[in-house]
């Protein structure tokens, strides 16, 4: 495993910059491993915190490249620490209590020049996330001219853009280009990119540690671009919606560039207070679609250039006609048949791209609402009827919000037609994707039954 821990780090040092990979991952060490899990060592708690934020994806996909679908787990001193835990969200009367400060002690906190604790400086953005490595096709062409056009300061008169569509079709690698973009023509801007939930975090922290002044001036007058990506998770969010409305007011005013990313359109966000929406419909909305055949394959061909392995042309044909959901499923297929060849020492054919994706794609092609309303209720004791009853008992909506959100993630229906299937209406089904989601993120309980479930789905076990 130390071989593979190595492996991994070179891969992450080509996709961070210099310092990032000195300061951060190369003091990384192994410090335990079984079949299952993978626990690395780092410094102090600091260094932890920074990691789970930044690195923790860059880690996991680097030993996805390599065969290794394994939890990633760090530890301090002996102390061990889940990378996915956080604090569960305390409700008091039905609404979102405010968390307690983290108070990380000021030793934590290495200078480097030019950089600050994440809450100042917002999400690194990926080293590979530039105009330069994003295939164009037909479903994309418009969103990257107007993100072009934006970075170059030529947008019809504005700077604010609307980069629309679901999850995994490139609205993070354009937003994050455009910040790319504004810093290599000049290192004096100012680029914040952050999501929603990022934004929200902040303003609560800011609030409960009286600091709430150097949050407004950060973002209303030290910054010249701000990327502000799943403004979806802002629904029902009443202060943050309005102190980012008042944000984007001082922006707007003062001609900065705006980019926001979402997969429903502002107008469809439900509990998106009026004032916020309206700003979010000045600029150019624009809507990146599913990828066609020929553009997943200069997708393909792009990326196995990338890892050095270039694929015989039917063989990148078969994976483009199999893996035709979003760019995400394009670059797991490909990964998945490269690793597989070297791992077996085999040539890559299309018998071998076979074998590796019947159950990725093959499995999907059948999951349907109904199938995942039985799944569910078995897993979860309830009926079918309870499921689409009216019941807002809570044995009954949690089962039924995992439900909403598996079936958007394992179909390709429409979300207005996933909420009537369950009798609901579309910001409802909406609503419940977003709760499940957040849920997710906090990897508890919930994160563990829809990865049971998932994992049920995508191996045919139903």
């Amino acid at each position: 495993m130390e071989s593979f821990l190595k492996e991994v780090k070179l891969h992450i040092k080509e996709s961070v910059p210099d310092h990032c990979y000195r300061m951060w991952i190369e003091p990384v060490a192994l410090s335990a491993h079984d079949a299952e899990s993978i626990v690395l060592s780092a410094p102090n708690d600091f260094y932890i915190k920074r990691l789970k934020e930044n690195y923790l994806g860059y880690f996991e996909e680097g030993f996805l490249r390599l065969g290794q679908k394994i939890r990633i787990e760090f530890k301090v001193n002996n102390k061990k620490i889940n990378s996915g835990s956080r604090q569960a969200q305390k409700t008091t009367g039905g609404m979102p209590a405010i968390p307690e400060a983290v108070n990380i002690p000021s030793e934590f906190h290495p200078h480097l020049p030019g950089m600050t604790p994440a809450f100042n400086c917002g999400r690194m953005l990926k080293k590979n996330f530039t105009f330069d490595d994003f295939v164009v096709g037909d479903n994309s062409s418009f969103a990257y001219n107007a993100s072009l056009c934006l970075a170059q300061g030529n947008l019809n008169g504005t700077g604010v853009l609307f980069l629309l569509g679901k999850t995994g079709l490139g609205k993070s690698h354009l937003s994050q280009a455009v910040g790319h973009h504004m810093l290599a023509h000049n290192l004096t801007q100012r680029v914040l990119y952050v999501t929603a939930e990022d934004f929200t975090n902040e303003m609560i922290y800011s609030l409960r540690n009286n600091s709430i002044d150097q949050f407004k001036e950060k973002y209303r007058l030290k910054c010249d671009v701000l990327i502000l990506e799943d403004v979806h998770f802002l629904t029902g969010k009443t202060a943050t919606q309005n102190e980012l409305a008042m944000t984007l007011d001082y922006l707007i005013d003062a001609d900065k560039k705006i980019i926001f990313s979402g997969n429903e359109r502002p107008d469809e966000i439900p509990k998106l207070n009026e004032s916020l929406k309206s700003r979010l419909n000045m600029g150019i909305v624009t809507e990146i679609k599913t990828p066609d055949f020929g553009t997943r394959v200069k997708i393909l061909n792009k990326k196995s250039k990338a890892i050095q392995c270039l694929l015989p042309t039917p063989v990148t044909e078969y994976i483009a006609q199999e893996a035709c959901e979003d760019v995400r499923q394009l670059e797991s297929a490909l990964i998945s048949v490269v690793t597989r060849g070297r791992l077996m020492n085999r040539k890559i054919d299309v018998e071998l791209a076979r074998r590796v994706l019947e159950k990725m794609t093959g499995t999907r092609k059948r999951i349907t609402i109904d199938l995942i309303k039985k799944l569910v209720c078995e897993a979860f004791d309830v009926s079918e009827q309870e499921l689409v009853s009216k019941s807002r008992k809570h044995r009954i909506v949690k089962p039924r919000q995992v439900a909403i959100f598996l079936s958007k993630q394992y179909t390709d229906q429409p979300i207005k037609t996933i909420g009537a299937s369950f009798k609901r209406y579309h910001a409802t089904a909406i609503y419940s994707v977003n709760e499940v989601e957040k849920e997710m993120k906090q990897k508890g309980q919930r994160y563990e039954q829809i990865r049971y479930l998932a994992n049920k789905l995508e191996s045919g076990s139903f």
